[in-house]
């Protein structure tokens, strides 16, 4: 397996709180959000309003910036991590 940089946010991104599904509650979204739906957490400047809080899903605090999902730009994590959730979306059948 490959082993993977782990990085700091990059200013002004939230891609990952944008571009994946998120299934369990979130402060503010109940039932989650879906794939491409800005989180509410997700303050003006794209920093996450509960960051390092318990209300925080698991899912997001699994979610580590790495130098392959972040590349060098917003657009780049968008992307990539859009295409992560539709090769992993429950109705993918391979």
């Amino acid at each position: 397996m490959q082993n993977k940089t782990a990085l700091e946010c990059r200013p002004n991104c939230g891609a990952c709180c944008t571009a994946p599904s998120i299934t369990s509650p979130i402060p503010g979204m109940p039932q989650g959000k879906p794939a491409g739906v800005r989180c509410v957490q997700l303050a003006d400047d794209n920093r996450c309003l509960i960051f390092g809080q318990p209300s925080r899903p698991a899912f997001c605090a699994g979610l580590q910036p790495a130098a392959d999902m972040c590349g060098d730009s917003r657009e780049h994590a968008i992307h990539w991590l859009g295409e992560l959730e539709q090769a992993t979306a429950p109705h993918n059948q391979r």
